[in-house]
């Protein structure tokens, strides 16, 4: 770490374990932003969901609303339906952060979109917020260059699907202050989930073990050695694995994974060249459970 990792934790930020953020900002309504505001929701936040334009906004709420739906036929809250749909909000509008403790960066997996993202929303947040990307590869250092205060910054990496995922891997940059690293622990423990704490690197943990062992498995699949549902059941079985590589392959999204492949190839090296199979199914359009089709058939994308 360096010493601005290592100095007195900023006295605007809260630490030791805390209650979610009162109020929450998403940057980005797809299945990743909409998935992590139905979580923070479901906490107790206000959460405020900034989408491109009126049409992408109105799909985000009802991703959220389905969510909320969902959680309460399982029993997952004893909230009313009304009162949490009434936490959400929906904008088009950075500025809409203004009042948020935690804005979460969620859009696509592109390095410069990101950093415009994180740059737009830094210009209009208040100094004592903390923000955050969701990013499941990209590293923390790269994405804070394009910060001014890279010490409130650090990554929140969910796991699709957010609502039914238990892990979220908290990423530490060079930068980011100790106090901000604790808060991030808190506000994970207070939406029911486990955190881990991990330093930037390339891939991180999950995503970097996680890919190594999908890569192989596409592999084997190209090769011929055995069929996708053998190769997953060798896995879930073997292994006790809840889902096989390429059943979670198609959950994460194949152009997701030739994403991670990619921005892993170029910082750890050719073990990580995505399988020319992998290209050519992404090409093709088939991404997995999202357009009905990856390594299995998928009766609703």
């Amino acid at each position: 770490m360096t010493d601005a990792a290592e100095a007195a934790p900023r006295p605007d930020v809260p630490t030791g374990p805390v209650a979610a953020p009162p109020r929450v900002g998403v940057l980005g309504g797809g299945r990743m932003g909409a998935g992590i505001a139905h979580a923070f929701v479901l906490a107790g936040s206000e959460v405020t969901v900034v989408e491109r334009d009126p049409e992408a906004a109105e799909a985000a709420r009802g991703r959220i609303l389905a969510s909320i739906g969902d959680s309460i036929r399982r029993g997952a809250t004893d909230r009313e339906e009304a009162a949490l749909a009434a936490s959400v909000h929906l904008s088009t509008d950075v500025t809409d952060f203004a009042g948020a403790g935690l804005v979460v960066e969620a859009v696509p997996e592109d390095r410069m979109l990101k950093r415009d993202a994180l740059a737009r929303i830094e210009a209009v947040i208040a100094g004592e917020a903390v923000l955050a990307t969701n990013t499941s590869s990209i590293g923390i250092a790269a994405l804070a260059g394009a910060l001014e205060d890279p010490a409130r910054f650090l990554g929140l990496h969910f796991f699709n699907p957010v609502p039914a995922s238990r892990l979220v891997e908290i990423v530490v940059g060079d930068t980011t202050a100790p106090a901000v690293v604790e808060s991030a622990r808190g506000w994970v423990a207070a939406i029911g989930k486990t955190p881990i704490v991990v330093r930037d690197a390339p891939g991180f943990a999950s995503s970097r073990l996680g890919l190594a062992l999908a890569l192989e498995a596409v592999r084997m699949v190209e090769a011929g050695v055995a069929s996708p549902a053998d190769i997953d059941t060798a896995m879930e079985l073997g292994y006790r694995h809840p889902a096989g590589p390429l059943r979670t392959t198609d959950i994460v999204g194949l152009d997701v994974r030739l994403a991670i492949a990619e921005e892993l190839q170029a910082t750890l090296g050719d073990r990580f060249a995505p399988p020319d199979l992998l290209r050519r199914m992404v090409a093709e359009g088939h991404l997995g459970r999202k357009t009905g089709r990856g390594f299995y058939e998928w009766s609703t994308p």
